[in-house]
């Protein structure tokens, strides 16, 4: 086992006791993981401990912490818990091809990725395997700015290395920056009840939030001001919540939010009005959307197990319902995410979906009308929480293919969708409660993370 390897683990471990500690002082809680951190990566870089000694430390330390603190509870403990034993079911509807899935390695019915002898695509790939090139150093930074209120999402912005931004269900987003010395650029404060989604223009320079208090909002995120506060009734929604939101890929003078009633509306962010023709609705809350890669298909995940497809026409911004797919009858469907897939070996649109049974699914794009079709699944802790995943950037350059999701046991877990068994390659442990987004900048070299409890952390690639 190696040293980072064994350096992880005992941040793991100390991250499931954080909340034993300092019970009268729980702002302490977070400086004392953060200097844990700094400690063992300076040990590490200078060489102070041969793996067999730090894995004799980590026993020890599990006995120290056990006897002071006692055993962990059941939700802290499931972080190191196997889940290759859960059980999925996604049953048949709308032309979907489902099947269950008991350990997730289902083998995948076409090679949508570099063949073997792509050699040029993986010179560029550096040549390693996909389980080489997702080892991390460890965490690098923490931002609690606003812990104990639960983050909801995290994404960089488009094409940059180190920006990247938070919302929470204390109603802020936060643009933050990974320099020589990470920190918040600014705290954007302005919904009430929370933040529940958000969105990068395609040039970054703008940000669109939804939140509980029914209110889109923009943002212009070099300076951090707000431009346009539209409220749903003023597009025809119900006064509910709203769960997502996106820009329009090809026209970010155009953006989309879904709320709780299942109302979908398209919004001419210049005017602030409703896209005439630019209205939808499903069955049950709207809680994930995306586009694929032309802006033309746009797939809507509900609460109640169920993808629908719109096209999208450019010209009019109107949208048209065309296919309703049963993913997992009662399921919340809580992230949605589109991928092409270009290379010069491969090209394969897929889309890959959260459900709350246990699964991740990577779904084949049918007709350009958004049909699905079942490649395969992967299994995840995940049964009530919203839980999201993303597409690696650069997979498309390497003879292995990865898709990174939070989940409900602490963990994020890295799969390789090219490997016909034991597709997963990688798992970081730190988070001390359930992951629910993670996302990497477009050169792989960061990754952030957040937690229900309001962490969010940032990782350096090894």
């Amino acid at each position: 086992m190696s040293s980072s390897l064994v350096c992880q683990q005992i941040i793991a471990l100390d991250a499931k006791y954080k909340n034993y500690r300092c019970k009268n002082n729980e702002h302490f809680r977070t400086p004392y993981l953060r200097r844990r951190i700094q400690i063992l990566r300076d040990y590490s870089q200078n060489n102070v401990a041969e793996p067999h000694i730090r894995k004799d430390y980590l026993k020890l330390r599990k006995q120290i912490i056990s006897t002071l603190f006692g055993p962990m509870s059941e939700v802290s403990s499931m972080m190191g818990s196997s889940v290759r034993g859960s059980k999925v079911d996604i049953h048949k509807a709308g032309g979907t091809s489902c099947a269950d899935d008991k350990r997730g390695t289902s083998p995948p019915v076409n090679v949508v990725v570099p063949t073997e002898d792509a050699v040029a695509s993986r010179k560029m790939a550096g040549g390693t395997s996909v389980g080489e090139n997702y080892a991390f150093r460890g965490m690098h930074h923490i931002f609690d700015d606003h812990a104990g209120n639960k983050a909801t999402s995290v994404k960089f912005a488009n094409d940059e290395k180190d920006l990247f931004a938070y919302s929470s269900m204390s109603g802020s987003l936060f643009i933050c920056q990974i320099s020589t010395q990470p920190r918040v650029l600014h705290q954007l404060d302005k919904h009430e009840g929370g933040i529940t989604d958000f969105a990068w223009s395609l040039s970054n320079d703008l940000i669109v939030t939804v939140g509980f208090d029914s209110c889109l909002r923009l943002w212009q995120t070099k300076e951090g001001k707000i431009l346009r506060e539209i409220q749903s009734n003023m597009l025809g929604m119900a006064k509910c919540p709203l769960h997502c939101c996106l820009f329009q890929p090809l026209n970010n003078n155009m953006a989309l939010c879904g709320n709780s009633c299942g109302q979908i509306s398209v919004v001419n962010i210049s005017t602030g009005k409703l896209v005439k023709g630019g209205s939808g609705r499903v069955s049950g809350a709207a809680l994930s959307m995306a586009f694929d890669s032309s802006g033309r298909i746009l797939w809507i995940g509900t609460d109640n197990g169920f993808v629908v497809s719109f096209t999208f026409d450019l010209a009019s911004g109107a949208l048209k319902r065309r296919h309703e797919m049963c993913i997992s009858k009662l399921s919340l469907i809580s992230s949605i995410q589109s991928r092409s897939w270009v290379s010069r070996e491969a090209r394969d649109p897929s889309v890959l979906i959260n459900v709350s049974k246990n699964v991740l699914c990577l779904y084949r794009v049918m007709d350009d009308k958004g049909l699905l079709e079942l490649r395969r699944s992967f299994v995840v802790k995940h049964t009530n929480s919203l839980i999201r995943s993303v597409f690696c950037p650069i997979m498309s350059f390497r003879t292995g293919a990865c898709v990174v999701s939070g989940s409900e046991d602490s963990n994020i877990a890295f799969f390789d969708i090219k490997r016909p068994t034991k597709p997963r390659v990688n798992t970081l442990q730190g988070h001390s409660s359930a992951v629910v987004d993670v996302s990497f900048n477009y050169d792989e070299s960061w990754l952030v993370s957040c937690d229900i409890e309001g962490a969010v952390f940032v990782w350096k690639r090894a």
